[in-house]
This record gives C-alpha cells, structure tokens and sequence, in this order.
C-alpha cells in the first residue's frame, strides 16, 4: 500500500490516495501504521476518496482507530495533496467529511500549495447537537469537577465535539494525566477533544490540545477554531477580527464571523512517500485493537 506523510503544524497522519489504493479495515489499519515504534508513526490514518456530493472525500481514522468526524488540518493537508500531485488545478475546491461539505482556498508558491484557508462552517454551540449532557440553552463558562479540581469549560462542536479552558500557564500542565479524564468525562457521550487556552491579548492566543482517540497532539485545526468561538462566546476576542492561536507545531488564524461561521488560515507541509508491504499489515490486522 502506498502512502503519504504529511502534517498541518505537527499533526501528522498518513495520507492514501483511495483512487488508486483500496483500504480495507482502515480502523485496524489506522492503529497498525499510527504506532511510532512499530509502524509508520502519526496521529491517524486519512483517505482520499472520490465524492458524488464534493471533489474529493476524506474519512479519517485517529491512532486508536476510532473513526473522526473531522479535522482541520487534515482538511489543508489534502487540499495541497491533491493540487501538488495534480489531481486538480482548481484553487477552490470542495471537500465531503463527515461532518459535511468545506470549501478550501487554495494559495500557491511556484506550483505548489504553500497556505490553505478553509471555510469551517458554522460553530455548533446547542449542547444536544455537541453533544453535552446538559440543558442548557449553551454551554459557556459552566464549572465541571475533574480530579477534584473545578474547571470552567465552555462547549463548540466544530462537526467535532470541544471543550475549551481558558487558563494560565498551559505549558506546565500535565496533559498525560488529566487528558484523558476530560475526554471520558460522563457529560460527554461521544468523548470529547479539550483545548486548554492561554490569553496573550484580545487577538493573540496560546493553546495546547488533548484529542480523543490520540492524546497530545502538536496542533488541533477544528480545536483551534473551537477555541476562537469560545474566547469570543466569553468576551475575550471579538467577532469579524482574525486572531493569531500559536499551537505546539505552529500557528493558525482563525476569523469568526458574526453570521456563525469559521474561517481557518495555515500551512499544510508533505513529509515523504512511501509503501507498505500488504503481508505486513495482513499479519498485523491480527493482533491490532481498535477501540470501535
């Protein structure tokens, strides 16, 4: 099987170009190449499909091979897979996910995709839709107890579920260890991905990400964006104003609109090519644990 490495600032998967490729079990598949000691090594597995609705398709697998409904970076990523590698010459081009249709502009450098902007569509913010265990009519600024600790957590699904937390001194925090309590906290029935947030000034954020199904990862692009509308929910950024979110892996610019919708500015990066033997991942397949 052939494959592409890339990243969208430090969130990394594995990119198959199913036009050409046929994945099957792409949930085992995903554990098999995600581990960074025996296989490839990423943060999940994305294919490229053909669409009846969109351009192009994109199903994405995290790490623990639970099936995403989306990912922002990843969406940047195939945006410059398919331009680069000539799959289209359109600049504008549509993307079918999970969580419905983005719109990718394209902006190159000497033939190549240097920067994407996707339009994200509108920020989820009706607790049932997230979905939260809760009534009300949004979940802005709302204490939740985890590890003994109360936390003033504010909710967005961006096609994903989020919860943000506006906090000091982010870098000191101990992901590994309250990670995971957030992301299978009982207010949330589908898990949750946590973006934990550091206010610079009304359009400068700092931000680190635990995603359900993978951990700590370098960036989030559906979290960044999450994590705009929320410091704009809360009266930190405002409406219409693009605001810088420096990531782990890098920056993103993010813009929430006052008619709800959410426009995301970055980089996509390919890493390398490569090919995977089928007895390797067949032999595999039989020892891999997906959490679906």
């Amino acid at each position: 099987m052939k494959f592409s490495k890339m990243h969208g600032i430090g969130n990394d998967y594995i990119y198959v170009n199913c036009f050409e490729e046929k994945v099957s079990d792409p949930e085992k598949v995903s554990v098999i190449l995600s581990d960074r000691r025996k296989g490839v090594g990423s943060d999940g597995l994305v294919l490229i499909m053909p669409s009846n609705k969109a351009d192009f398709r994109m199903r994405i697998f995290n790490a623990d091979g639970s099936e995403a409904m989306m990912c922002g970076n990843a969406t940047r990523c195939i945006g410059k897979y398919v331009y680069d590698t000539g799959m289209t010459n359109k600049t504008d081009i549509t993307l079918e996910t999970n969580s419905g249709i983005k719109y990718l502009k394209l902006f190159t450098e000497t033939g190549k995709v240097s920067l994407v902007q996707a339009d994200m569509g509108k920020a989820i913010l009706r607790p049932a839709d997230i979905p939260v265990r809760s009534d009300l009519e949004r979940f802005i600024s709302r204490p939740v107890e985890v590890l003994g600790k109360s936390w003033d957590i504010t909710c967005v699904s961006m096609g994903n579920p989020h919860a943000v937390i506006f906090t000091q001194d982010i870098d000191s925090l101990e992901l590994e260890k309250i990670g995971p309590h957030f992301e299978n906290h009982e207010l949330f029935p589908n898990r949750i991905n946590t973006e934990f947030a550091e206010i610079i000034d009304s359009r400068t954020l700092k931000m680190r990400v635990w995603e359900r199904g993978s951990g700590e990862t370098f960036a989030c692009g559906t979290g960044t964006c999450a994590t705009v509308v929320a410091a704009v929910l809360n009266g930190i950024c405002r409406h219409d104003e693009e605001v810088l979110v420096h990531l782990k892996g890098g920056d993103l610019r993010i813009t929430y609109k006052t008619d709800g919708t959410v426009m995301m500015t970055g980089p996509a990066a390919y890493v390398y090519s490569g090919e995977v033997p089928d007895e390797f991942i067949n032999e595999a397949k039989e020892y891999a644990v997906c959490r679906n």
